[in-house]
């Protein structure tokens, strides 16, 4: 599952962005996102051009004011409210990756640390200069701390193209060693 807004900080993350669905869908993971442009859009570009699978999901009764998908989208899910939709990110995730947005981001990503902290330790990996600031400034000012019954070592900072597709690569051999 990806976690990004609509406007990218730079063209380097929205390179960056597009490098992530690349390894997604090398990898063999299915895609999930908001649908929409900028970030999503270009990691679903990404994923598209390696055949990968890009599902949207997003609220029922927005989709028409809010605009049609990108055209990467091959799969859509329309839910009924914000939890369920954040449910059903969640609840399916075997990783979850978060690059800079606006306000929807960071509402999807606090739910996911919290998620992960507390109900089922998926890895959540954090890319891209705004994200990475603002895990910096969680941890700053102690929104994110460690203590024994809540280690973060589901936390995973990624600071390159490169550095993702390393670790994407390491999950990828855990996962295949585990079962």
């Amino acid at each position: 599952m990806f976690f990004g807004g609509v406007v990218p900080a730079s063209p380097g993350e929205e390179q960056f962005a597009e490098e992530v669905g690349v390894a997604l869908a090398r990898a063999g993971f299915v895609l999930l996102h908001g649908g929409y442009n900028g970030l999503m859009e270009a990691v679903a570009r990404g994923a598209a051009a390696e055949g990968g699978t890009v599902t949207a999901v997003t609220l029922a009764d927005k989709h028409a004011e809010w605009g049609e998908f990108n055209p990467y989208i091959t799969d859509e899910v329309h839910l009924p409210d914000l939890g369920t939709r954040l449910n059903h990110y969640l609840d399916a995730a075997d990783l979850v990756i978060a690059m800079g947005g606006g306000v929807g981001t960071l509402h999807e990503l606090t739910a996911a640390l919290y998620y992960a902290s507390t109900l089922r330790p998926v890895p959540v990996w954090i890319t891209g200069p705004t994200a990475l600031g603002l895990l910096a400034h969680l941890r700053r000012e102690k929104w994110l701390f460690e203590t024994p019954t809540r280690p973060l070592d589901f936390i995973t900072s990624i600071t390159s193209p490169a550095l993702f597709a390393t670790r994407l690569h390491e999950l990828t051999c855990q996962k295949e060693t585990s079962t």
